[in-house]
């Protein structure tokens, strides 16, 4: 395949510019998603609209998983390149498991105590997708112990294997588990799962592993094979998810489908290039979509509370379509506005302190003159 090459090599960070804009585009699906889920109407709930928000918004998840694998890969071969040991390693991604962790349950709690006292001690235990992420990288710590090119093939296997296994997993009877158990690892309408959602972290480290392998002027043909590799994955997963028989005694494609995992899949990796050339060739000197990837935390945490806060209950469940589109802009633009000042306020705080720094040395030198008395 012909390699796409730029004139000027950018640096390293600037190449993987792409991630960011893919996880912004992971952020917008998901807030049109949850918009038209909060407020639609019951009854416009099987119609042409909001299944197509929400066909969208299911992708937004899997983007975000996949990234993170990506992130922890990246973390892991940094430690690597610091030439630090397998434990060390180990250590570094079992920290970043449980920051993940302490941030799921502060998430709950804010909710929970927002909702109070209409909110049941339950929700503190929910598996949202941030307990998701602490669960699996907790796990998947150990492949800090490879190197990074076995983690690329280690990584495509474990996917492989969730994804595989997770309509075994619903057969069994767990009833025997509490369900604040069980959710973890359990395929669940309500819950994030490790069956299968695990799945996009375990290739997003396959993913991160080849990208920290790949030099600078071979981005562009990795890109390429990214995006035939993506083809492949929508239209077999297509294929063999429409087939007359199944693999599985008691399958359920949007639960535990591996055609499903297949097929998302498949759209990540066709969205990476799109994005990669949209940051490296189209080179937007600012990007709302970037804007918002490189705050994905904090706008994820606010418009939960907004759109599914007691702020806006009067109208859940009351709009038209056209009005959760509307909605969905005005979210979005008010998430932009909430990314640029968690962005802008630091800095601007930062360049104030240091702009008072030399006048506060100043005093402090005045006040350390001796004087006559001394």
């Amino acid at each position: 395949m012909q390699e796409l090459r730029l004139r000027t090599p950018r640096p390293a960070s600037d190449r993987l510019r792409f991630l960011d804009w893919s996880r912004g585009l992971a952020v917008v699906i998901m807030l049109q998603g949850h918009v038209f889920h909060s407020f639609s109407r019951n009854d416009l709930r099987e119609k042409g609209p909001y299944l197509l928000s929400q066909l969208f918004g299911g992708q937004g998840p899997a983007i975000f998983l996949f990234l993170t694998g990506i992130t922890l890969a990246f973390l892991i071969d940094r430690r690597e390149r610091q030439g630090l040991g397998r434990a060390a390693r180990w250590r570094a991604a079992v920290e970043r498991s449980a920051y993940l962790w302490v941030l799921a349950f502060l998430f709950r709690a804010q909710l929970w105590l927002f909702a109070y006292p209409g909110s049941s001690w339950r929700d503190l235990f929910k598996v949202d997708i941030l307990n998701c992420m602490g669960f699996a990288i907790a796990l998947f710590s150990l492949t800090a112990l490879l190197t990074t090119a076995q983690r690329v093939r280690v990584g495509a296997i474990l996917g492989t294997a969730i994804a595989a296994v997770a309509p075994l997993v619903s057969l069994v009877d767990w009833s025997f588990l509490p369900a604040g158990i069980s959710d973890y690892f359990v395929p669940n309408y309500a819950a994030f799962a490790f069956f299968p959602w695990a799945a996009f972290i375990a290739f997003g480290i396959s993913a991160g592993s080849l990208l920290r392998m790949t030099p600078a002027q071979d981005m562009g043909r990795l890109m390429q094979w990214a995006a035939l590799m993506g083809l492949v994955l929508v239209v077999a997963g297509e294929y063999f998810s429409n087939l007359p028989y199944d693999f599985y005694p008691k399958p359920e494609f949007w639960l535990n489908g591996p055609g499903l995992v297949t097929i998302k899949l498949g759209v990540i990796l066709l969205v990476a290039p799109f994005a990669w050339l949209w940051c490296e060739i189209g080179n937007p000197r600012w990007s709302f979509v970037s804007q918002l990837g490189t705050t994905s935390l904090i706008v994820y945490w606010v418009h939960i509370e907004i759109v599914y806060g007691r702020w806006l209950g009067l109208w859940h469940q009351t709009f038209s379509a056209w009005q959760c589109g509307a909605a969905s802009v005005a979210v979005i633009a008010l998430m932009v506005a909430v990314s640029v000042a968690r962005t802008k306020f630091p800095k601007l705080v930062r360049r104030r302190v240091a702009a008072r720094m030399p006048q506060m040395a100043e005093r402090e030198l005045v006040f350390a003159q001796p004087t006559l008395g001394d």
